[in-house]
C-alpha cells in the first residue's frame, strides 16, 4: 500500500447502522484547511509588497498583483486603484488595452475605469461543474472482473481530474498560501457528492462492496480525493479495510509553492516565476490524458533566474557559459567520457529549451533579450546552451503560429522570425545535425551533445574518444 504521512479523516464516521436513504444531510468527507501542508510563516509579508505595487506606475507587476489577488481582502487592489489619479488609471489602461479598444474606455466614469482593469487582469476561470461519474450495478462472478474494477477506477480518476482542471492555477497558489479558495471547496465539495452517490450505491447493492474494495486498490495509485472518497463510502457501508495514513491532498503542489515563497523572499520575481510555472502547471497537470497525482510540482526556475540577475545579454550568456562548464568538467574528470553523465546532460538540454519555451510564453517581453544572448554564446562555443536555447525559441514560435491562406485555397502556419537565420544550420537535423558538427569540428567548445551521442551509436568509442579530447582543450578543468 502506498505510504502516507499521519493524517486523520475530517468528521465522525457513522457506522453503517445510521445510514437511511432520504437521509438530509451526509458527513463532511474533507476539509479544505486539512488538504495544505501546514505552512508556518510569522505574517505574509508579501502582502506589504504588493500594497507598494499597486502604488507604481509599472504596468506588468501591478497586472501580476491583480492576477494572483495575494491579499487578505479580495476587494483591496479595487480600493487600492480607486485611490489612484485619473491620469494614472488611464495610464494602466494605455499599457494594457491597444488603441482600438481604448475607444470603449475613454469616457467612462473612474470607477468603470478601474473595473475595466481589473476584469482585464484576472485570469479566465472554466466553469463550476457537478460530479457526473455515476456508479452502476457491475456483474459478479464473470471473467474479468478485475479488468472492469481497474476501468472503473480509471473512469472516477479521469472525472476528479476534470474537476481538478476547473481550478485555476492562481487560486492553487492563494490556496497554497492559506487564503480561502472557493473553487477548492467546490471541488472538494463534489468528491463528497461523489461518496454520497456510492454510499447510496453500496447500499442499495450490498454486494457491491467487494467489487468498489477492489476498485480502492486500483485508486491508490490515482486521485487521492477521489480515494478518499471510496474509502470513505466503504467504510461507512460497514466494510472493514485497512484504512492508510493521508497526506493533505494538494500537498504534491501546495508544499512547492510555500517553499517559493519562504525561501525567496522577493515578490517582483516570485510574481514573474509564478508566470511562468503557470505555464508548467497547465503542461504538467491539465494537458496530460492521464494526471499523475504523485509528481510533486516542480519550482525549479533557473533559466530566469539567471537572467534576472543579469544585466545585459553578454553577462548572462557569461553566467551560463561558466555554469555548464561546471557541469560538463564533470563529464571529462575521470580521463574518459563519462556516457552516464551525458545523458543526464543530454536530459538537462531538454528541459532547457522547454524553461526557454516556458519563459517565452509567459514573459513575451524577455524574448528579446533572450535572442540578444544568442551572438555572445556562439562566440563563447556555448553550442550546450546555445542550441537548447535556439530549440525553445523555435518551440514559442510554433506555438503563436498564425494560419494563413495561400494562393492556391489551401493554408498553412505561419511562423515568426524569432531565430537569427544565420544561425539555423546549427539545428538542422539532416544527416545528424552535419552542419553542426562541422561547425564542432572547426571550432570546438561546449557540444550539444544529442549529435555526438547518435554518432557514437553508429560508429561506436572513436566518436567519445575524440569528444573528449576536444573538450579536453577548452573546457576547465575542476
Amino acid at each position: 500500500m502506498t505510504q502516507y504521512l499521519a493524517y486523520q479523516f475530517a468528521g465522525d464516521s457513522p457506522s453503517a447502522a445510521s445510514y437511511m436513504f432520504g437521509q438530509l444531510s451526509y458527513r463532511s468527507v474533507f476539509r479544505p484547511g486539512e488538504e495544505r501542508p501546514q505552512f508556518n510563516i510569522a505574517y505574509r509579508w508579501w502582502e506589504d509588497e504588493a500594497t507598494t505595487i499597486l502604488w507604481t506606475f509599472d504596468v506588468e507587476v501591478i497586472k501580476r498583483v491583480i492576477r494572483f489577488k495575494l491579499f487578505s481582502d479580495e476587494q483591496f487592489p479595487r480600493m487600492a486603484l480607486h485611490r489612484r489619479p485619473t491620469s494614472t488609471v488611464d495610464d494602466l489602461l494605455k499599457g494594457l488595452f491597444d488603441s482600438q479598444e481604448r475607444v470603449f474606455y475613454a469616457n467612462l466614469p473612474h470607477a468603470q475605469k478601474v473595473d475595466a482593469i481589473l476584469q482585464r487582469c484576472k485570469p479566465t476561470a472554466p466553469p463550476m461543474i457537478s460530479w457526473g461519474w455515476l456508479p452502476a450495478r457491475m456483474e459478479i462472478g464473470r471473467t474479468g472482473d478485475n479488468l472492469e474494477s481497474l476501468a472503473v477506477a480509471k473512469a472516477i480518476d479521469a472525472e476528479s481530474h476534470l474537476h481538478f482542471t476547473r481550478i485555476t492555477f492562481e487560486e492553487l497558489v492563494r490556496y497554497s498560501l492559506g487564503y480561502p479558495s472557493g473553487q477548492v471547496e467546490w471541488f472538494l465539495r463534489q468528491h463528497t457528492c461523489f461518496y454520497a452517490h456510492l454510499l447510496d450505491h453500496l447500499h442499495a447493492f450490498p454486494e457491491q462492496v467487494e467489487r468498489y474494495a477492489e476498485v480502492e486498490k486500483h485508486l491508490q495509485t490515482r486521485s487521492p480525493f477521489a480515494h478518499r472518497a471510496v474509502i470513505s463510502a466503504l467504510q461507512d457501508a460497514g466494510y472493514a479495510l485497512e484504512l492508510p495514513c493521508m497526506t493533505p491532498g494538494f500537498g504534491f503542489f501546495a508544499g512547492a509553492i510555500q517553499r517559493l515563497f519562504n525561501e525567496l523572499l522577493n515578490l517582483k520575481l516570485i510574481l514573474k516565476v509564478l508566470n511562468v510555472l503557470g505555464v508548467r502547471f497547465a503542461r504538467w497537470y491539465l494537458h496530460a490524458q492521464e494526471m499523475d497525482w504523485s509528481r510533486p510540482f516542480s519550482i525549479v526556475f533557473s533559466f530566469l533566474e539567471d537572467m534576472d540577475s543579469s544585466d545585459s545579454p553578454v553577462s548572462f550568456a557569461r553566467n551560463l557559459t561558466r555554469s555548464v562548464e561546471r557541469d560538463f568538467a564533470l563529464l571529462i574528470e575521470g580521463g574518459t567520457l563519462d556516457k552516464s553523465v551525458a545523458n543526464r546532460l543530454s536530459e538537462r538540454w531538454q528541459l532547457l529549451s522547454v524553461e526557454v519555451w516556458e519563459c517565452c510564453k509567459a514573459l513575451p517581453e524577455t524574448i528579446r533579450f533572450i535572442q540578444e544572448c544568442l551572438e555572445p554564446l556562439l562566440t563563447l562555443r556555448n553550442y550546450h546552451s546555445l542550441t537548447a536555447i535556439l530549440s525553445g525559441l523555435h518551440k514559442y514560435r510554433v506555438s503563436e503560429s498564425s494560419l494563413v491562406r495561400l494562393e492556391n485555397g489551401t493554408t498553412a502556419l505561419n511562423l515568426n522570425q524569432l531565430l537569427p537565420s544565420e544561425m539555423l544550420y546549427l539545428l538542422n537535423p539532416s544527416q545528424n545535425y552535419a552542419l553542426y558538427r562541422q561547425q564542432y569540428q572547426q571550432a570546438p567548445g561546449i557540444p550539444f551533445l544529442i549529435p555526438h551521442l547518435y554518432e557514437y551509436h553508429q560508429l561506436g568509442e572513436p566518436i567519445l574518444q575524440n569528444l573528449y579530447e576536444q573538450m579536453s582543450a577548452v573546457i576547465p578543468q575542476l
